[in-house]
């Protein structure tokens, strides 16, 4: 299994970006799907999820109304959508898998992890 993550960079603050993580070797309707993302010195985050289907979504409260979380299912790929983006988003941001039904906020119900994209806002 692999997911590969693309589209980071520095934006200004303000800006937006848009994340994709491409995912090989799972049958991805399968799986629910998150993005986390970790500061230096920070423990991880959660930030958003999506279902199998794409019905349902999650996002934590430092993000909502701000990202994003979409899928397609026929490209195996999820996309994190970040508009109005602050200094305080500057992290590393990873995909993750999950076969479940349901939307997972913890890192430990996620089997599959990509490396990671670096988002840098600049103030």
């Amino acid at each position: 299994v692999q997911l590969e993550e693309s589209g980071g960079g520095l934006v200004q603050t303000g800006g937006s970006l848009r994340l994709s993580c491409a995912a090989s070797g799972l049958t991805f309707s399968d799986y629910a799907m998150a993005w986390f993302r970790q500061a230096p010195g920070k423990e991880r985050e959660f930030v958003g999820a999506i279902v199998w289907s794409g019905h349902s979504r999650t996002y934590s409260d430092s993000v909502k109304g701000r990202f994003t979380i979409s899928r397609d299912n026929a490209k195996n790929t999820v996309y994190l959508q970040m508009n109005s983006l602050k200094p305080e988003d500057t992290a590393v941001y990873s995909c993750a898998a999950s076969y479940t039904m349901v939307l997972p906020t913890s890192g430990h119900r996620y089997e599959y992890w990509g490396q990671g994209t670096q988002v840098t806002v600049s103030s």
